[in-house]
């Protein structure tokens, strides 16, 4: 579909056809932005979304937009709870992908001297790549009880605390009967990849709060300048990229309930009432708690490498999680749509949820602050976190950005970049670094991404979420 997109403002545009969509489009972008997302396809991947049935609202795209497989990464789109419909590409194949953020209560100059042994600890046991995994003697049953629980199975376990549950998107577990909606062939894949990171764009890095913004949200959360953090990005792994394959597969079949797009065959949909939709969405919600245990786990053995290498108590109170925030999801939430609130299948695609604090399921110190948002940048800049603003409902139906996006592929990168100049780069900006390939290293190459700050102030001028302060990398373990 080919309809002009008009600035409304500094920091959106929107376009609408009412003969051709059922709802308007909106990007939250800069003029610089637009531009770059106009090279791709990813703004026609949003205003195909516009007319799939049972939409309601608005179809937007965040600034980190690009292109992906159905919806854009960066999009959100919602469906009315009885007509609508849940689309496997509005989620993506890496489901429940997310961040966690962890403080230390270190500051810089206590870790620079351990810094070396600390990314090789990370990066000796927390595996990337494909097919690893740090956590080993995983039975049938506990992957059947963590697909069932979440995070529930990490703490029957002893990995985590219910303190730690509760700094967790969904208190780190969604409600699932039965493993039944899962295929064998997921299950099999994910036996042996908890405690891992993957490929891609997923990591593990070790940050130091440079510039703090916000002060009474940072104290708070109990962050001061100079302190160590440490941010892992990962997900659902091979389980709920099998998933994802599974239920598209089946819906190619073309079951009762399919929906076709007449464009886009990568936006074949269930219609929410059908049987094919409900179990995706068992299915997904089971992968999802495989991806909440996998970043708990994480969690876990960060406590232990920093209380080996600081000769720390095991129940040190310093290394405390932040918040645990995901992506790639497809939910049902209340929203306001036209000045009333409507039960909603939300689908939020490289976007993540971003509650204030007026959301009444938020709670403990959120309740004040408004629930945080961690945004990536590229591993050469600075990555953000941040605290979703009141009313930014009626702006982006509590939704916000996952990370400064890409500006060129994985293939065009690796073209522009070679492993000796990004390393080189990186170790004279006293970044240390370790990469499970050195084509993975170029691949995730820091001018391969938006420019964060570009990104950060769309978000925070637009009054999606507000910045509370700005990470610096040290040292990064990618994928």
């Amino acid at each position: 579909m080919q309809v002009e997109f008009h600035k409304v403002d500094n920091y959106r545009y929107s376009a609408y056809d009412e003969s051709r969509m059922n709802v308007p489009a909106e990007v939250f972008a800069s003029d610089a932005m637009m531009e770059a997302a106009r090279r791709d396809s990813s703004l026609i991947q949003l205003l195909n979304i516009t007319s799939l049935p049972g939409i309601v609202g608005r179809a937007i795209a965040m600034p980190d937009i690009h292109q992906g497989y159905g919806f854009p990464i960066g999009g959100v789109a919602l469906f009315d709870s009885d007509e609508g419909l849940v689309s496997p590409g509005g989620v993506g194949y890496d489901i429940n992908c997310g961040v966690i953020l962890i403080r230390t209560g270190l500051a810089e100059k206590e870790v620079s001297p351990h810094l070396k042994d600390l990314v090789d600890s990370l990066f000796r046991e927390i595996p990337v790549g494909f097919n690893k995994a740090g956590l080993r003697n995983v039975s049938h049953n506990d992957l059947e009880q963590i697909c069932l629980s979440g995070v529930r199975w990490s703490i029957d376990k002893g990995y985590i605390t219910e303190e730690d549950s509760i700094k967790m998107e969904d208190l780190g577990s969604l409600a699932v009967e039965s493993t039944a909606a899962i295929s064998e062939r997921a299950k099999a894949r994910g036996l042996n990849q908890l405690l891992s990171i993957g490929s891609g764009n997923h990591f593990v890095e070790i940050q130091k709060v440079e510039k703090i913004f916000n002060n009474p949200a940072a104290a708070k959360f109990g962050l001061f300048e100079g302190e160590v953090m440490v941010m892992a990005h990962t997900g659902s792994r091979g389980l709920g990229h099998q998933v994802a394959t599974d239920y598209l597969k089946a819906l190619s079949e073309k079951p009762d309930g399919v929906i076709m797009h007449p464009e886009d065959s990568q936006l074949m949909s269930a219609h929410i009432k059908s049987r094919i939709a409900r179990d995706y969405l068992e299915a997904m919600n089971g992968a999802a708690n495989f991806a909440f245990a996998n970043r708990s786990l994480i969690l876990w053995k960060v406590r232990q490498i920093f209380s080996h290498v600081f000769h720390l108590p095991k129940d040190d109170p310093s290394i405390q999680l932040v918040y645990a925030i995901s992506h790639n999801m497809a939910k049902i939430e209340d929203h306001i749509i036209s000045g009333k609130r409507q039960k909603v299948v939300i689908h939020r695609k490289g976007a993540t949820r971003a509650f204030s604090s007026d959301n009444p399921s938020v709670q403990g110190i959120f309740k004040e602050t408004g629930q945080p948002v961690i945004v990536p940048g590229d591993m050469g800049t600075a990555s953000y976190l941040l605290t979703a603003s009141k009313g930014n409902d009626a702006i982006s139906f509590e939704s916000s950005c996952h990370g400064a996006g890409r500006t060129m592929s994985r293939h065009q990168a690796t073209s522009r970049f070679s492993y000796t100049e990004v390393a080189g780069n990186l170790e004279s900006m006293g970044i240390n670094v370790r990469s499970a390939t050195r084509k993975g290293l170029v691949e995730e190459a820091p001018g391969s991404y938006k420019d964060i700050e570009g990104v950060i102030e769309v978000i925070s001028r637009s009054e999606i979420s507000e910045p509370t302060c700005r990470l610096k990398p040290l040292g990064v373990i990618k994928g």
